[in-house]
């Protein structure tokens, strides 16, 4: 989803909403300092062309301003929409198996950033492979790891988290008991966690 988006404060608004899990399983898939005052959940699709988008052009921001200042906790949560997206499972189980060898965010950077070439192919798992091997992963325990579909149960924990909390599509953020729905502008986000860490780090 591009340009529109949504935001919906559920704390305040009632809205039935609730956060996937922070546990160890997403540990190495987070980013930000684990006392961050704000959470922030993206429900993410590799394949998805909004949250390319995203990742190219707002994260940096928000990585420079929230994340790296102790803001926020950054954590991606995979929503893989394989009825439209034939390579977004795939993908998915390749940047949670670089996980396993403490890689996720630089495979993470390099399948958003050459989607347009993997995206199209008809077997795009040699390509994927090796845009891994490129970011430092261990090709052979990397490729035993996505052959035996061992990330696979992680990643319909993490769908089924995302439909918990409301996410419909790509990109969704869950942010403090609220959802940005759609590739927002890096204003929208400022403008949300402005005000939430106002809010939380007032004096009493």
């Amino acid at each position: 989803m591009r340009s529109v988006w949504i935001l919906a404060l559920g704390l305040s608004w009632g809205l039935p909403v609730a956060a996937p899990t922070q546990t160890d399983r997403t540990a190495a898939r987070t980013k930000g300092r684990a006392d961050a005052p704000i959470v922030v959940y993206a429900m993410s699709d590799f394949e998805c062309p909004y949250c390319r988008d995203f990742a190219l052009e707002t994260m940096p921001a928000l990585e420079r301003e929230y994340i790296n200042a102790g803001k926020v906790r950054f954590t991606f949560i995979n929503l893989p929409l394989s009825a439209v997206h034939r390579h977004a499972v795939t993908a998915a189980e390749v940047a949670m198996c670089a996980a396993r060898q403490g890689k996720f965010w630089p495979v993470h950077d390099k399948l958003f950033l050459r989607q347009p070439v993997w995206a199209a192919q008809q077997n795009a798992t040699p390509y994927l492979l090796a845009l891994a091997d490129s970011a430092g992963v261990n090709h052979g325990r990397l490729a035993a790891c996505v052959t035996s579909g061992s990330t696979r149960a992680a990643i319909e924990a993490d769908v089924a988290a995302a439909h918990r909390s409301g996410a419909k599509s790509t990109p969704t953020f869950y942010i403090e008991g609220g959802l940005i729905d759609g590739a927002a502008p890096v204003a929208a986000f400022r403008e949300v966690l402005d005000s939430i860490y106002r809010s939380k780090t007032a004096a009493p």
